[in-house]
């Protein structure tokens, strides 16, 4: 392989610095605005060190480490830049993982620097050792133990290189205490590059020429937005793409905000609560587009009966995704943008007016059958749909949307409304419920110039309610709506559809959310009837200051249309069967 080489102008001068301070002059130089964390043992020099950086460094206490990740996720997501965490050994790293495995499988560029136990105790189970390295390499796209202090600049600049180039990951760097201590000639130089690792294929212009010979002769294309497309900063080229080829364009829960919500091309979402036309027009298509996506199992059903009709162009800057799930018979391997740069000139203007009308078609189904009725339901009991309905009214359709995992998620990524990119945040591969409170947070010191609005379930605000103390603490303005149906409501959807109605362990005593708001010192109101959800709606977003929404929802209502589990994209069903 090629060897990309740091490019250095001027030699970078030293200084004679402790290991903590040089952690934190390396975040300096690398940009960082916002440490998300919680203080511990085995990390408290790098904390005591962070005392006397409080004009360059804003250290954000999260009340939970898992709350830590998430809030990083957040903030990167929301700012296109890497987020950071830190934490302690022992429980405080181990507490990190899930919100790693959450950033490793949706992309997002993580450092998160846990300390260490001394070096000479390492192996010797001290109290709060854990192999971090170990537990973490599963979940992380790089990780390194520094037992030295003298190995903390190159490591970081590694780790940031790392963490946002190419297809962007999380990275986990271990400090033992001792390296912590320990002072050393300080220099700091930016990553450009290092052997062996090509982060971004140079483009093969004969899969560029081959793609766009079969994308001019397409009768029916189709194509499938991803996150790559935001991650590659290619929105402007996307829509360039698509408007001179006038092809329909669908999108996964990660690539949504990429396309304007009512541009013409916007076919709606992919997948198992997918929009009707995209699923059922997908095993219709004669040429099949992928930007930036993997092809999950959510988006593709069963994939033995999966566009088996269609030729598959696959636009993927990571080589293991490409025929990994879906065979591409033209893989175009590179940079999202780069791609759709390289293929605008050589396609051709077209019109597929008659193509994009069958998705007309069952869009129009898809509104009489499904969305009319939670959109403007007659029952007495409020939907999802009409809370998410008066919030992109309130708000323009432009604000962030940060969502938990389950039905609220689908329901509002179904149905809010975006202007710009960078604007839904959501849990796609691993569905982390807890996700959305921390993620808010961090999402709004990422972009405090946009409204943030949280949409989260009444079981997975449960699991990271603590958060609320770090909006208490930093007064961060979020706006936190609760859909409350007493239930953890997706899987007490699949056990009425699938499992006899069997409601095993998924019912929900839940705690009072006012007095819970309230003992944070959060502005809160509750609603439960639908003459008073629009104002209430409106008093939240004119709130100056954070703001808990508690509405009251159907306790067994259904998110549909729904690919059953295992079942062709072509099975969308836009009703529960008539025997169950």
């Amino acid at each position: 392989m090629e060897s990309v080489k740091s490019q250095t102008i001027t030699a970078p001068s030293t200084q004679q610095v402790n290991g903590s301070k040089a952690v934190l002059e390396a975040l300096v130089k690398e940009g960082v605005e916002y440490i998300f964390g919680y203080p511990g043992g085995a990390i408290m020099p790098i904390y005591d060190e962070l005392y006397h950086y409080h004009d360059q460094l804003k250290h954000i206490l999260t009340r939970h480490e898992q709350g830590a990740t998430h809030a990083a996720q957040g903030y990167a997501r929301a700012s296109g830049r890497v987020g950071v965490c830190f934490a302690t050994s022992g429980p405080g790293a181990t507490n990190l993982i899930t919100g790693i495995a959450d950033a490793q499988i949706d992309s997002t560029p993580l450092v998160c620097i846990t300390g260490q136990v001394a070096a000479h105790l390492l192996g010797t189970d001290a109290f709060q050792e854990t192999d971090i390295i170990g537990i973490s390499m599963p979940v992380t796209k790089w990780n390194f133990q520094i037992t030295k202090a003298s190995e903390i600049p190159g490591v970081l600049a590694k780790a940031f290189y790392i963490a946002k180039s190419g297809r962007p990951g999380p990275v986990l760097i271990d400090i033992t205490k001792n390296a912590q201590f320990e002072e050393f000639d300080f220099s700091y130089e930016q990553c450009k590059g290092f052997r062996s690792y090509i982060p971004t294929p140079k483009l093969n212009f004969d899969q560029i020429d081959a793609a766009a010979r079969v994308i001019n002769a397409a009768e029916k294309p189709m194509l499938l937005l991803g996150q790559g497309v935001i991650l590659a900063e290619a929105e402007n080229e996307l829509k360039a793409f698509i408007e001179k080829a006038h092809i329909p364009t669908a999108w996964t829960i990660m690539g949504l905000s990429a396309l304007e919500t009512t541009h013409e091309l916007n076919v709606g979402m992919l997948g198992m609560h997918g929009n009707y036309g995209p699923n059922k027009l997908t095993n219709e298509c004669d040429v099949l587009i992928a930007v930036g996506m993997r092809f999950d199992d959510r988006v593709t059903g069963d994939l033995k009966q999966y566009a088996k009709q269609a030729t598959v162009v696959h636009i993927e800057i990571d080589n293991a995704e490409i025929s990994k799930n879906v065979h591409a018979h033209y893989p175009v391997l590179g940079d999202a943008k780069e791609a759709l740069t390289a293929l605008l000139p050589v396609i051709e203007e077209n019109n597929h007016e008659d193509w994009l009308n069958e998705f007309r078609a069952f869009a129009q189904t898809e509104y009489d059958k499904v969305i009319h009725d939670e959109l403007n339901p007659e029952s007495a009991e409020l939907t999802m749909g009409e809370v998410i309905k008066f919030i992109n009214e309130e708000v323009n359709n432009d604000a962030i949307i940060v969502t938990d995992v389950g039905q609220h998620q689908m329901v509002a990524c179904r149905y809010a409304g975006f202007k710009q990119t960078k604007s839904s945040i959501t849990s796609g591969g691993l569905g982390t419920m807890g996700f959305c409170l921390p993620a808010a947070i961090g999402a709004k010191m990422g972009a405090p110039d946009r409204e943030v609005i949280a949409i989260i379930g009444d079981g997975g605000v449960q699991m990271t309610i603590q958060e609320l103390g770090t909006i208490l603490q930093t007064g961060v303005n979020v706006k936190v709506v609760i859909l409350n149906n007493e239930f953890l409501g997706m899987v007490r959807q699949w056990q009425e559809l699938f499992f006899d109605k069997r409601y095993s362990a998924t019912e929900m005593i839940n705690p009072d959310f006012m007095l819970l708001a309230k003992a944070y010192s959060i502005e809160c109101e509750k609603v439960d009837e639908r003459d008073k959800l629009r104002a209430a709606i409106h008093e939240m977003i004119s709130h100056d200051g954070p703001y808990l929404l508690e509405v009251r929802v159907g306790k067994e209502n259904n998110v549909f249309p729904m690919v059953p589990s295992g079942a062709s994209v072509s099975d969308i069903i836009l009703e529960k069967p008539q025997n169950i």
